[in-house]
């Protein structure tokens, strides 16, 4: 999915605060480096007594703190291009009444693409103000960035598509695709479940 380009709000900048923004970044840097880039949040009444301190908003702060754990949203991403070839994986996984697949994985110059396709049987269905996708995240190891795309669905069947950067190799033996489950869209709790699909 693409981003909207950021666009700056307003041209007034008082270059007084030029090195206090300065200081600001090299805060944020260290807060990452210290913490390994997982600072979690500050507790409530912490943020509280910090509002208080400094004469801010409570919620103006819980908004920045919320912001600072999802910064690894705004990573440059690698849109595909040049299509190569399908590699056919025709591979899946029954878990729960549910069966979990990968079809094919396609090749471009630049990434690859893998979507795990979930059917199940449309009468377990929920009405669809009640019906809730988990979402999932693909793990094939460090040297891989994979990110989801998008995702969508009907009755009986969803599909979730995830972007890797750098391609995969065309000969895929003995991978495994790891498919997490997470019961939110910013991938902090984890459900537990976890989909391996085997190329042999």
């Amino acid at each position: 999915m693409n981003r909207m380009p950021f666009e700056q709000p307003i041209e007034h900048y008082d270059e007084r605060v030029h090195s206090i923004d300065e200081q600001l970044c090299a805060l944020l840097r260290q807060r990452k480096d210290i913490s390994n880039d997982n600072p979690g949040f500050p507790p409530e009444d912490v943020i509280s007594k910090w509002g208080l301190k400094y004469n801010l908003y409570e919620d103006f702060l819980k908004s920045l703190f919320w912001s600072m754990k999802t910064d690894h949203y705004f990573k440059p991403r690698i849109e595909p291009a040049g299509f190569r070839k399908h590699i056919s994986i025709l591979k899946s996984v029954e878990n729960d009444d549910k069966i979990y697949s990968v079809t094919v994985i396609r090749q471009y110059e630049n990434a690859s693409v893998i979507q795990l396709h979930i059917d199940w049987d449309e009468a377990r269905d929920l009405p669809m103000d009640l019906q809730h996708h988990h979402t999932f995240r693909l793990f094939l190891g460090e040297q891989y960035d994979c990110w989801q795309d998008r995702a969508g669905g009907s009755t009986g069947h969803y599909t979730y598509n995830f972007n890797v950067s750098p391609p995969l190799p065309d000969d895929l033996t003995s991978m495994d695709l790891v498919f997490k489950e997470y019961s939110d869209s910013f991938m902090e709790y984890p459900t537990g479940l976890e989909i391996v699909i085997h190329i042999e």
